[in-house]
């Protein structure tokens, strides 16, 4: 066929057009590949929005429990298993670079139920998480294609990030609780949403230790709970990684550990001493600002018989 004739066979063809979005269609939230599980969530979301059924109580949504990854046994009772019960969205708790933490009430149609903190993980939207690099050695997909994704930092490749630190921080406060350790209880894995025990009264969040003024006695009682706390993840093996003033709240008087995305294993890591290192320097230097005397959080010291208790002397 001549090039004349090819263009004008072009020209001919019909074009195809982008078909019009309705207004109740639920927009796509991030670009690239996506993982299989975020596939599985996207299209049952597609099918909530397209029910004729309404849902009761004025509610967002339903309940996800059947579909999710759920929290470990003995579960608490006051989580709500019931797959007729519904989640209503009640606001923005904290906003961050890699995810933002939500208040949602779950309850059975007419009862009260119970308020959760909904902490939900940015996929396509962000770039890099914080210092990932580090706290993701150690870590090892199974699939090649994957681990290059990962390291090229595609878009796919942010996903699987994403999907990552939020099955990373599951599995630890699943490990964690069942162990005593001080942390919320993780109702459910969803994606890159999980659903946790919200540390609070009423509506309103437990305290960070940063936003405390205690008095010598309370910051001393606080300490020997952190100290104890950090021995516990020692024994497990673990590591906050990122431990501050601003990731642990007081609860009725008890410090709590949150944001453990980043947890990282002290055998695995190669750089695991130095981030439980870290962490006892730094949680140390908030106590220190507060007026606790140096000889009584004996940082050296303890560095040490972490290293011990977790096995590595």
């Amino acid at each position: 066929m001549r090039k004349h004739d090819l263009e004008e066979s072009y020209e001919q063809r019909p074009r195809r057009t982008r078909r019009a979005r309705f207004d109740d269609e639920p927009e796509p939230t991030r670009g690239g590949r996506l993982t299989e599980a975020e596939k599985v969530r996207l299209a049952r979301l597609r099918e909530d929005a397209y029910t004729e059924i309404a849902i009761p109580d004025g509610a967002d949504r339903w309940s996800t429990w059947g579909d999710a990854e759920q929290g470990p046994q003995p579960r608490p009772d006051w989580v709500i298993t019931e797959l007729a019960a519904v989640d209503t969205e009640l606001g923005v708790l904290k906003t961050g670079k890699e995810a933002d933490v939500h208040l949602v009430r779950r309850n059975l149609p007419g009862t009260e139920g119970t308020v959760l903190a909904a902490k939900r993980y940015r996929s396509g939207e962000h770039r890099l998480f914080h210092r990932d690099a580090g706290y993701l050695e150690g870590r090892r997909m199974r699939r090649s294609r994957e681990m290059r994704a990962m390291e090229s930092r595609s878009s796919f490749g942010r996903n699987l990030i994403a999907e990552q630190w939020a099955v990373a921080e599951f599995g630890a406060l699943s490990r964690l609780w069942s162990v005593g350790a001080p942390v919320p209880y993780p109702v459910q894995r969803d994606g890159t949403e999980l659903l946790l025990e919200f540390l609070g009264d009423g509506e309103t969040a437990a305290p960070r230790l940063a936003q405390v003024r205690p008095e010598p006695d309370q910051l001393r009682e606080l300490w020997f709970q952190t100290s104890a706390m950090l021995e516990l993840l020692a024994s497990q093996g673990l590591a906050h990684g990122d431990l501050s003033a601003y990731n642990l709240l007081v609860h009725r008087g008890q410090i709590m550990v949150i944001d453990l995305p980043q947890v990282v294993d002290i055998v695995a890591n190669p750089g695991g001493l130095e981030f439980l290192a870290r962490d006892v320097r730094n949680i140390a230097a908030w106590f220190h600002s507060r007026g606790l005397p140096e000889q009584l959080t004996a940082v050296t010291e303890l560095i040490e018989e972490l290293r011990e208790i977790a096995g590595l002397r």
